[in-house]
């Protein structure tokens, strides 16, 4: 089995192709299901976020698992291969699992060391886990790239200075209204990220808060910690000429503000211009809304500038999180090859044990035929020896044959023998020479 990561992020797509190939949270069981259900793909794992949709997956096929992997994807969504193919990346083996790390460390995010990515891999575990996509595999893999990710956090400065996209999205408030004493914001959606707005605009000093959301109870909640007013998505048209910000990140599947309902709040404000920022990937804002010359709109990708301002700080820290996530790779490629190691260890035991059930099966015979106790015990051990020597005999008699003084030595190390520098040549310069093993024939 090889692991695989199959992505395609905000650094290789354009919003419209990661719009393309985005799993809402509806989808998520049923696509991990189908996903897991062939030859080639038995374990998997899904992270959908605006900036990236990534698969995770142990393949049994490491020739070929990656491109049937883009092509179950393209076809889960219905979108050209073609389309996916230029801007998919595809990692295997400790690759992979170093890319994990760099994932949910936030050394890969939109903003560097972003902490949200960390909760988002983690309900990404936790869904393939309940829909019964994951097995030992990647269970060992996700606990690796947590067991890192948390010391990325606590060893480093990565995320003690507030840069995130939430933040950025402050900031571009900020150049664009001198002083927000004075503003309204309009929040659509109550998830983590509308949060972080929140708590940034709040303590920029706004004027006021209103957070729209599906369910009323979740923006009440939102709007009661900020001292803001909350309403359903349905009712944002009658508020939203309040509003001289607007920043919105909701889950769904399409544009919950469209260009009618803007403008109709631009004549009631009497064109007073209204600054908002998408955040949302599929888009909650509708793209012709830009269009309309009292609105400032941006999107993720238009953050990208604010975003590179405020993230040198983390640059250092970046540099001794690889070096961590450069020893968790380790570890996790050491832990891999124990695993082949433990498989090794149970065959060689099965096969010593079966030999000796059958030579304690001879010798139990040889007793109950009236032989001596001693002369059954020298025969058991003579002909259990014998068999467990024959085979390794054989290999290293070919091996001196062939003049492969590796595996000799390798034998050796195993068995800690001590032969003299009599009996077996150094180096390789020796290729060629006989040798005697002095080892008896079984």
């Amino acid at each position: 089995m090889t692991l695989i990561a199959l992505g395609i992020n905000h650094n290789t797509a354009s919003v419209d192709v990661r719009e393309a190939v985005a799993f809402s949270p509806e989808q998520m069981a049923a696509a991990l299901r189908e996903a897991s259900s062939g030859k080639t793909l038995q374990e998997v794992a899904i992270l959908s976020t605006c900036n990236r949709t990534e698969i995770y997956a142990n393949i049994t096929d490491d020739t070929q698992g990656g491109q049937k992997l883009l092509g179950w994807l393209s076809e889960f969504h219905n979108t050209p291969l073609e389309a996916l193919e230029p801007c998919h990346y595809v990692h295997e083996g400790a690759d992979a699992a170093r890319h994990m790390m760099k994932v949910a460390s936030g050394l890969d995010s939109l903003v560097l060391g972003e902490p949200q990515i960390l909760g988002q891999m983690k309900s990404a575990y936790a869904t393939a886990n309940e829909a019964g996509s994951l097995k030992s595999g990647l269970h060992n893999a996700f606990h690796q790239v947590f067991s890192v990710a948390k010391r990325v956090r606590s060893e480093t400065a990565i995320g003690e200075n507030p840069v995130s996209v939430a933040y950025a999205a402050v900031t571009l408030a900020q150049q664009i209204f001198s002083d927000l004493k004075n503003d309204t914001a309009l929040l659509i959606g109550a998830g983590e990220t509308i949060e972080l707005v929140a708590q940034h605009l709040a303590k920029q000093g706004l004027k006021k808060i209103i957070v729209a959301n599906r369910t009323l109870a979740n923006a009440a909640r939102l709007a009661e910690e900020f001292g803001g007013e909350a309403i359903l998505l349905a009712e944002i048209p009658e508020h939203l000429h309040k509003a001289d910000i607007v920043i919105s990140s909701t889950a769904s599947q399409l544009p919950v503000l469209g260009k009618g309902a803007v403008e109709a709040a631009l004549k009631r404000r009497r064109h007073k211009p209204i600054f908002m920022v998408d955040i949302a990937v599929p888009r909650d804002i509708e793209a012709q809304v830009g269009e309309l010359d009292d609105v400032y709109l941006y999107t993720v990708d238009d953050l990208k500038e604010v975003i590179d301002e405020n993230m040198r700080s983390r640059e250092q820290a970046a540099e001794i999180a690889t070096e961590i996530i450069e020893e968790g790779v380790g570890r996790y490629q050491k832990e891999l090859n124990s695993l082949d190691a433990v498989a090794t260890v149970k065959a060689f035991r099965a096969s010593v044990d079966a030999l000796r059930e059958t030579e304690l099966e001879k010798a139990l015979k040889l007793l109950q035929s009236g032989v001596e106790p001693s002369d059954a015990l020298n025969q058991l051990a003579r002909n259990l020896a014998n068999k467990i020597m024959h085979k390794p005999t054989a290999k290293l008699r070919k091996a001196g044959a062939e003049g492969d003084f590796d595996a000799i030595n390798t034998f050796q190390a195993l068995f800690e023998l001590d032969v003299g520098t009599d009996t077996l040549p150094a180096t390789n310069d020796s290729k060629g020479q006989n040798i005697d093993l002095n080892s008896e024939k079984p």
